[in-house]
């Protein structure tokens, strides 16, 4: 069955979606029809120079011919404001990375399939494959004399075996062999059922020749650091029971020479994403005593180059440290991290003292409002910070500011042929105090574009998936559909949203879904009162973590006409034996054993209050998602059939977890969820019992 059959056949009364392609006789629609997806751009993954005077980014665009999201690079010159591709490839390309003298360009990228690295000279335009690889390379970074690259990549391992297959004869076709698998974590979300093997840390010199492996082991290493043009830093986890800790990793030297290695690192809690002062004697790195609770934030971290003088930097900041770099001087440190709905990158001195030097970073995440980008920064006397500016009305752009924080620009404008045309949503800020407790719940909502507060309007409340992340005032593909469709959407950070704190986060620790619950309630509460809402129309609808919260809240509540639970964990007990996360459930969410204590796991599970539902529900899942596998979405879905309540199972064919992967799922999944809707909104049956009576 087709992809479109599929759709068809469980949902039979979908709303079809606009086209903004009009007919010859009619004017473009001035709305968000579904079709301009595909016209959106975003920029991520900024670079800028040592000199700072250029920034390469990758400007992303929807491929309508391949149904892909893809990347190019391109590089903005500071001086002119010139803006141009750098490198243009039909298959796309990421991650460009400057060479220390600011001279060349490495950048990840494919040819006939196979994945390389290759290295751009600015001055001539020219490039060359470094190497060409059978595994992806990634995490691609320049030695200190530019000499050598470092990267990461999976290395085939050999499979564990009872027997040996006899040999087929010639020419006969037999079933593939068997599979052993020996792993406690041996399938993950977008990767499926893994090979065996581990991922290890490679050097390759830049003036061609074969990668040179520097890491052996059953353990996976990776992130690889410069310490010198002699030593790398990487991250790992070697310990033999290191399948039951999936959190844990330690800092270790690798020392070229004769590949010994040493760890830097030794406590129990991950220790990862080493950075080297510019003078090579100070690494700093972030990391956390593990508690084993549900969510705890990593801190920064100094050490001298040898492992010793470890120390807290900042341990009273109250965020949570994220990308960092270094100052050029080495006096200090920038690092990214998240704050109220957004990102602010923030100086940190050598004596802990913090300052924010520029806020707003988001916007690169097409489909939903999530807070996410990245930033870099210059070298020089004067160094610049090169950052994802996000907005409420456009995805992401490259902007750049001072390190001092002074003089802030947006670079570039990529979908000015497109947005300043049509009719888009209106997103206003909304606090309200929960009803639980009185605490302060930050949410934003969209208005359409004929928008009055006059109670009419239908809501959609769209919940944020993690749990423990982020939304805040962005652009949103999705967010623009539902209104250009009529809806007003609300969206939020309930407790156990991170940008709040550790213990704003921690609200949910073992009581997820919990008052959280009461907190989104209180956000749609505030729309109905404000007559943004009318209480008859109102939907609700999220992804993975907010795929649980919806439909725990039609275990809770009737009032919702429709609800659409996507990804959704159904049963926290099979999330805990089958998932792809499972142990991190079992260790770190609900720290119990579900052969003896059921009742931990099902007293938070939708299932266990299936039989409270009676709102239409419809259930979404990924084919391929082995985060919310498919047979939890079935639990649900199964035992509401059973029920008598109204219930379809929409399934995304090829789909991992991250179902808006392509365009043209990011459509079909919002023109699904909205088709839905459309069944169960008292207001438009009444307008087709009116036109059904005018017939």
């Amino acid at each position: 069955m087709t992809f479109r059959h599929m759709m068809l056949a469980g949902v039979s009364v979908m709303m079809v979606a606009g086209s903004a392609v009009a007919k010859e006789d009619e004017a473009p629609s001035r709305r968000f029809t579904a079709d301009r997806v595909f016209d959106m751009e975003y920029a991520s993954d900024p670079q800028v120079s040592p000199d700072g005077k250029s920034i390469a980014y990758v400007r992303h665009s929807m491929d309508r011919m391949t149904d892909k999201d893809t990347g190019q690079i391109w590089m903005i010159d500071l001086a002119t404001g010139s803006n141009r591709p750098l490198v243009n490839g039909g298959t796309g390309a990421s991650s460009p990375r400057w060479s220390p003298d600011g001279t060349r360009l490495i950048y990840a990228t494919a040819t006939d399939g196979k994945p390389e690295v290759r290295l751009l000279y600015l001055d001539s335009g020219r490039s060359f494959p470094l190497a060409q690889f059978l595994e992806g390379p990634s995490e691609a970074v320049w030695s200190p004399d530019g000499k050598h690259v470092a990267f990461s990549m999976f290395v085939k391992g050999e499979a564990p075996s009872f027997a040996k297959a006899p040999t087929p004869p010639e020419g006969a076709t037999w079933n593939d062999g068997v599979k052993v698998i020996d792993k406690l974590t041996f399938r993950f979300d977008g990767a499926g059922y893994l090979e065996d093997g581990a991922t290890q840390v490679f050097v390759l010199p830049v003036d061609g020749g074969t990668p040179r492996q520097v890491t052996f082991g059953d353990a996976d290493m990776q992130s690889p650091e410069w310490l010198d043009n002699d030593t790398l830093l990487v991250s790992g986890n070697t310990a033999e029971d290191r399948d039951l800790d999936p959190v844990e990793s330690e800092i270790y030297a690798v020392e070229l020479a004769d590949l010994s290695i040493k760890p830097l690192t030794t406590r129990d809690g991950p220790d990862m994403s080493p950075v080297v002062s510019p003078d090579g004697k100070t690494i700093a790195y972030r990391g956390f005593d593990d508690k084993t609770l549900s969510y705890q934030q990593a801190d920064l971290y100094l050490m001298d180059a040898d492992g010793s003088n470890q120390r807290a930097l900042a341990a009273d900041f109250a965020g949570e440290f994220g990308e960092t770099v270094w100052a050029p001087d080495g006096k200090s440190l920038y690092s990214l991290s998240e704050d109220h709905g957004v990102l602010s990158v923030y100086q940190i001195d050598l004596k802990g003292n913090v300052s924010q030097v520029v806020t707003g970073l988001g916007g690169a995440s097409i489909g939903r409002p999530y807070a996410e980008g990245s930033f870099s920064v210059s070298g020089g006397k004067k160094p610049v910070i090169a950052y994802t500016a996000g907005f409420m009305d456009k995805p992401s752009e490259i902007g750049v500011i001072g390190a001092n924080g002074k003089d802030a620009k947006v670079l570039t404008d990529l979908n000015a042929d497109v947005l300043p045309y049509l009719d888009m949503a209106k997103i206003e800020e909304v606090k309200v105090s929960s009803k639980h407790d009185g605490k302060e719940i930050e949410a934003w909502v969209a208005l359409p574009p004929d928008f009055k507060a006059d109670g009419s309007f239908p809501l959609i409340l769209e919940i944020h998936g993690g749990p423990y992340s982020m939304y805040g005032p962005f652009f949103a593909s999705e967010i623009q559909r539902y209104a250009a469709e009529g809806y007003v959407t609300v969206w939020s950070n309930p407790r156990g949203s991170t940008g709040y704190g550790e213990d704003f986060a921690l609200e949910i620790d073992q009581a997820y879904p919990g008052h959280d619950y009461d907190d989104l309630m209180t956000v749609v509460d505030e729309m109905v009162a404000r007559k943004y809402a009318d209480p008859e129309r109102l939907f609700v609808t999220g992804g993975s973590g907010g795929g649980i919260l919806t439909a725990w809240i039609v275990t809770q509540t009737d009032r919702f006409k429709a609800a659409a639970s996507v990804k959704p964990v159904i049963n926290w007990m099979t999330m805990a034996l089958a998932g792809d996360i499972a142990q991190v459930v079992r260790r770190h969410w609900i720290p119990a054993e579900p052969w003896s204590d059921p009742e931990a796991f099902l007293k938070h599970s939708p299932i266990r209050f299936v039989d409270k539902v009676v709102t239409p529900t419809m259930i979404m899942v990924g084919e391929e998602d082995y985060r919310t596998p498919a047979w939890e979405a079935e639990q649900f879905y199964t035992a509401l059939k059973m029920r008598g309540v109204d219930t379809v199972y929409v399934r995304v064919p090829g789909s991992p977890h991250y179902i808006a992967s392509r365009p043209s799922r990011l459509i079909a999944k919002t023109d699904n969820i909205m088709g839905w809707f459309a069944k169960y909104d008292p207001a438009k049956k009444d307008e087709a019992d009116e036109k059904a009576g005018d017939e």
